[in-house]
């Protein structure tokens, strides 16, 4: 990571005191090793955030780095070697029995000891977060490729609160030896030796209400725009906003999206209708109710998702929710009227009832100084129920963005030639490939949103061989890549498709997704420089299926077909307009 001098940040935080909330530091750490990663780039922003940004938005928006703890690697690495886990955590076993073995293994017991004095004091939820040794690095960012656990932690009994502390730790390590994480890591030029892991014991920013605790709002901010529409420009970056926890935006791809500079201006729906049915529908929240099925290796364990009845009857929708009155066809912000709510976040964009949109430009001018590059920051807010404000903002991670400007030229005469098979003027990405000859695509004759599951799964497979024979391809699907909902697109994980060089998304009528940038997929397609075209259903460009199905067919299963072509193709991307093309023979 790019950046201050690594000593001096970890000069700034202090030694674990076996106090939580009302010790003499909010960040701290135990042990000597690492903070990895994560915990490192938090550690670099922290004095900066409280000394620089907080002053000038108190006491409208108060922003700290949430209350938290870092397990150093060293405790890792103790842990590994005492139980004997390096065999089964290198092996091909399946994730769950790789977990299980973690979860019957014993933490160092030189941990324990601040561990119970953490848990004996503290009741509220709590997020078990992975902050590896490679996360967030420049080129290899590892975004969302290990886990975080969260658990409510309000338990009466001290022993069941730390029972659930230690299994979620133990998760979090067994993380990265998952099958994931592996596939993921050969797309890098680490091996899976190389990677240890520290933990992070934080807060969980939000408030409770009844079984449920979530923030009022969580988003992610990057810097740099992707898919600028109207007067927006890429350098004035973009903001995904979400009603609940962060899963909704990272994991699902589901926010309302805006323009730092135009905080006013609405996301490009073609209709209300449209708006109401991609805006955000469900939130997910801790559980704080009755306790689920036992479960230590399901990182949902203690979520759960709800609707936006629920957040209606919590009344968390006052600040962040219009009204959509159909008698009139039209959306009126607030939710003085009857009828359905949408998350648009109105109140506060558009009446300012609270400068969340200053303070995100000047979060951003800040976290640019001190990384010395574009950045991707994730966050979560509290909002005061009466009066909006005072708000809490905290301030959960920053890692670094990769964004190509090399000069590329695509014309709109390019994307009409007839050696083209397929353009967009909607990609991301920038420059010229010209080696690749595989393409791996979904038999559109076959799709069928009740088997996206199964894609994945034969996707994997293929991708496995290719990556072993050092094949890169080019991936051609529907919907939205990496959703975590069947229903959107094919929800792949990163490292089951680690060896696409160019991917490529087409809509249809009946699934018209928008790509969200605010997902961690997405963050891992910009961060390793794969060109990402987005093919709409109702624009001038079309895929030549025609020519797809013509090629020798080197593989085929019951989705998806892996072709080769006689002569490689050739991929352009002009990043400046966002235009692309694959040209063949």
């Amino acid at each position: 990571m790019v950046g201050p001098d690594r000593d001096a940040a970890r000069r700034s935080i202090s030694v674990f005191d076996r106090h939580f909330f009302d010790g003499t530091k909010k960040f701290t750490y135990i042990g000597h090793g690492s903070l990895g990663g994560k915990a490192q780039g938090l550690a670099y922003m922290k004095d900066v955030i409280e000394s620089n940004l907080r002053p000038r938005f108190i006491p409208d928006i108060d922003i700290s780095i949430p209350t938290l703890t870092v397990i150093t690697t060293n405790y890792f690495d103790i842990f590994m070697r005492h139980n004997d886990l390096y065999e089964i955590a290198y092996s091909d076993a399946r994730d769950d029995i790789i977990a299980h073995a973690f979860q019957r293994a014993d933490l160092p017991v030189e941990l324990l000891g601040d561990l119970w004095a953490l848990i004996n004091q503290v009741h509220t939820p709590l997020a078990i977060r992975s902050s590896s040794m490679l996360e967030d690095a420049m080129f290899e960012p590892f975004a969302s490729v290990y886990t975080t656990k969260m658990i409510p932690n309000n338990q009466a009994s001290v022993e069941t609160r730390f029972k659930k502390l230690v299994e979620a730790i133990k998760f979090v390590y067994a993380s990265a030896f998952f099958k994931d994480a592996k596939n993921y890591m050969k797309m890098t030029k680490y091996e899976t030796e190389d990677e240890k892991m520290a933990v992070i014991i934080q807060e969980v920013v939000g408030k409770r209400y009844g079984d449920r605790f979530y923030p009022h709002i969580s988003g992610v901010i990057r810097s740099y725009n992707f898919y600028p529409t109207g007067n927006a420009k890429p350098e004035e970056g973009v903001v995904d906003l979400a009603l609940g926890l962060g899963k909704t935006v990272v994991d699902e791809g589901i926010a309302w999206s805006y323009s730092p500079a135009h905080p006013k201006s609405d996301p490009p729906y073609n209709s209300i209708q449209d708006l109401l049915k991609q805006t955000q529908t469900e939130f997910w929240a801790v559980n704080m109710g009755e306790p689920p099925a036992y479960d230590p290796i399901k990182e949902t364990e203690y979520m759960m998702k709800c609707n936006l009845k629920e957040a209606e009857y919590d009344n968390t929708l006052r600040f962040i929710a219009s009204t959509y009155l159909p008698q009139e066809d039209k959306i009126v912000i607030g939710v003085g009227e009857k009828g359905p709510r949408v998350i648009n976040f109105a109140p506060i964009l558009k009446v300012k009832q609270l400068p969340l949109n200053d303070l995100i430009i000047d979060l951003v001018d800040i976290c640019e100084d001190v990384l010395g590059t574009r950045v991707e920051i994730e966050f979560a807010m509290t909002l005061d129920k009466q009066r909006c404000k005072p708000a809490y903002f905290g301030f959960l991670q920053v890692r670094p963005m990769v964004v190509s400007h090399e000069e590329v030229e695509v014309t709109p005469d390019d994307m009409k030639s007839e050696k083209v098979l397929l353009a967009s003027d909607t990609v991301v990405g920038n420059g010229i490939i010209d080696h690749i000859a595989d393409i791996v695509y979904v038999k559109p004759e076959n799709f069928n949103t009740r088997y996206t599951v199964k894609m994945a799964e034969e996707l994997e497979k293929i991708n496995h061989k290719l990556v072993a024979e050092d094949r890169p391809y080019i991936l051609i699907g529907f919907g939205r890549w990496g959703t975590s909902d069947p229903q959107a697109g094919i929800p792949v994980k990163f490292g089951q498709v680690s060896g696409a060089r160019v991917m490529v998304e087409a809509t249809l009528p009946e699934l018209n997704y928008t790509l969200s940038q605010g997902s961690h997929f997405f963050h891992n397609v910009t961060s390793f420089k794969i060109l990402y075209f987005s093919v709409y259903h109702y624009s001038e460009y079309r895929i030549k299926w025609e020519w797809l199905n013509s090629q020798r067919v080197v593989e085929e299963t019951e989705f998806i077909r892996h072709i080769e072509t006689e002569a490689p193709l050739t991929i352009k991307v002009d990043g400046r307009y966002g235009r692309g093309v694959i040209l063949h023979e």
